[in-house]
């Protein structure tokens, strides 16, 4: 059974970005996109998590 993100976010937009929670705590900012056939895209540094709200229903879970 895989792990849980530890952060899911619900976004409008396909393309998004991630910095961690700012400068200070986070990490350097990337921008991801969300495939449309799996409706996610999980951060390659803190693992949040990124769900369109098109897929909210399935995707949230993993």
């Amino acid at each position: 059974m895989p792990i849980p993100p530890p952060e899911t976010h619900i976004v409008d937009e396909w393309r998004v970005s991630c910095d961690g929670s700012g400068p200070a705590l986070g990490h350097p900012r990337v921008w991801l996109m969300i495939p449309n056939e799996i409706g996610y895209v999980d951060c390659p540094y803190c693992d949040a998590r990124y769900v369109h709200r098109d897929h909210e229903d399935g995707a949230a879970a993993g």
